[in-house]
């Protein structure tokens, strides 16, 4: 493709190059990869017309400001293993000069694509293949991130995704300049964050952010969470505690790994496809998961109360947590999918181990009621669950006790996904069966009842419509008796 690029271009009379990140990843692995950036003198939305038109693609602005144009080139013959996305950057003067105004030494290498692939013809004014050599990210000059503060995430992001550090004076501009985040867009800020998320060590990331004050930009409301001491079962304060949640979100989600601990997890094939499902914004269920994590316990520092014997207590915090993720994903552009989600997970985390019954694990009706009430976050509440129980113990985890409670987990799931009734099958009773049969007339009863019959077969209890109707006489009678004077009136003396 770089081939044709450069053939594409050489008629036109213009300067073409390999430039940036498609450099920097074919030094690295001697693969382009299939996003393509390349800087062209003159316009560049007519060369990408001319691209577009050359390969059956289509032009989208990517940044109008900067003038950068995308050509989405998808997969077919011409394009041999696209789908491409060939990225198409305008510069005037020279490209040593367009290298110059780049962010980091890694990111401002170029190739003539008429030179590519030989190593020869490489443009490195600034040490990038060096500092590749030493995974090193490192800022161009002081104004890097002053000419551009959506940077400050980017230089993040980067090296989470490379693996690479951060170079100390790279580091101290960072932390200089970290006021300037509160001048980016949400929507840029989203991308980068949701991204830092999605890769392997988020954790860890998260705390680099914090360390350069950067976090209390992104999620300001968990910054209370500091040094907030919780009850004896939880070995760390709450934002040590939010933190360890993240990375076991992200690690039970990865399978058993051959370890003691995650082999507890109910892992299939199926877990797997469900947490690869894209959920918003472009990222899978694993990531709003880790988001998830992030939110869980964000309002305990304002819920915190002792009861009478003196016990530490949090009432409330899931319900005000979730609004207060409502609140923060909303300013953050986040889709209202998203924030739905992981609100609702927020909202009904403490849920799967409040299930149990003392040492009983939770009756099928009530697995019903929870994949019911959950709905499409059923499952990914679970593991969040899991994660929870994880990021509580921390060191203190006793083996036995985590595989029973993974094991409860796994039976809700096993139960709550192998309903033998689907919300497709015929009902054994209907509206009409009920006002027919006991001579009502329409009513929220009606509807209460139905719940009723319907929590009942899906546990299991009936099977038949004579079993139904003898259980819909029982509940109407038990509703008759609750509205009774008597039942209204007999509590108050």
């Amino acid at each position: 493709m770089i081939e044709k690029l450069a053939a594409c271009c050489a008629p036109l009379g213009t300067d073409a190059y390999l430039v940036g990140g498609s450099v920097r990843d074919w030094l690295l692995s001697a693969k382009p990869g299939q996003d393509i950036d390349i800087a062209v003198s003159g316009d560049p939305e007519a060369i990408a017309r001319e691209i577009a038109c050359r390969f059956g693609g289509t032009v989208v602005p990517l940044s109008p400001a900067h003038g950068i144009v995308r050509v989405a080139v998808p997969a077919d013959d011409r394009a041999e293993d696209g789908p491409w996305n060939i990225d198409v950057d305008g510069f005037t003067g020279t490209i040593e000069e367009d290298l110059a105004r780049r962010d980091f030494s890694v990111n401002a290498m170029a190739v003539p694509l008429a030179g590519w692939p030989s190593s020869d013809s490489l443009i490195d004014m600034f040490g990038g293949r060096a500092d590749l050599a030493t995974k090193t990210i490192r800022a161009l000059g002081p104004t890097v991130f002053q000419d551009d503060p959506g940077r400050l995430m980017r230089t993040v992001r980067l090296a989470a995704q490379l693996k690479f550090r951060v170079e100390p004076g790279t580091s101290k501009l960072i932390a200089a300049y970290a006021g300037l985040l509160a001048s980016v867009s949400p929507e840029r800020i989203r991308e980068e964050f949701l991204t830092i998320l999605s890769l392997d060590g988020a954790k860890g990331q998260i705390e680099v952010l914090d360390h350069f004050g950067l976090f209390e930009q992104v999620i300001p409301e968990l910054q209370t969470a500091k040094g907030v001491d919780q009850p004896n079962m939880h070995y760390w304060d709450v934002w040590g505690h939010t933190m360890q949640t993240v990375e076991a979100a992200e690690l039970i989600t990865k399978g058993h790994q051959n370890s003691p601990i995650y082999s507890c997890v109910p892992w299939t094939p199926d877990s797997k496809a469900h947490f690869e499902q894209h959920a918003t914004d472009g990222h899978t269920r694993g990531t709003l998961l880790k988001l998830a994590a992030l939110f869980h316990d964000i309002a305990k520092p304002q819920t915190k109360s002792q009861d009478e014997t003196g016990r530490t207590r949090f009432f409330g915090h899931s319900e005000q947590g979730a609004e207060i993720a409502i609140q923060r994903l909303t300013h953050l552009r986040i889709s209202s999918k998203g924030i739905e989600m992981v609100a609702k997970m927020v909202e009904q985390h403490l849920r799967p181990a409040g299930m149990r019954d003392g040492d009983d694990w939770p009756t099928n009706r009530a697995i019903h009621r929870y994949f019911r009430d959950v709905g499409d976050v059923a499952i990914d509440t679970l593991y969040l669950s899991l994660a929870d129980y994880l990021g509580a113990k921390g060191p203190d985890l006793v083996h036995e006790e985590w595989r029973n409670h993974a094991k409860m987990v796994g039976h809700i799931l096993h139960i709550g996904t192998s309903e033998p009734v689907s919300p497709t099958t015929t009902r054994l009773i209907t509206g009409n069966d009920l006002m027919t049969h006991f001579d009502l007339q329409p009513g929220p009863e009606i509807g209460a009842v139905l719940g009723r019959v319907e929590e009942a077969r899906s546990a299991g209890e009936i099977e038949t419509k004579e079993q139904a109707l003898e259980m819909a006489a029982n509940a109407l009678r038990y509703l008759a008796e609750q509205l009774t004077p008597e039942s209204q009136t007999g509590g108050s003396n």
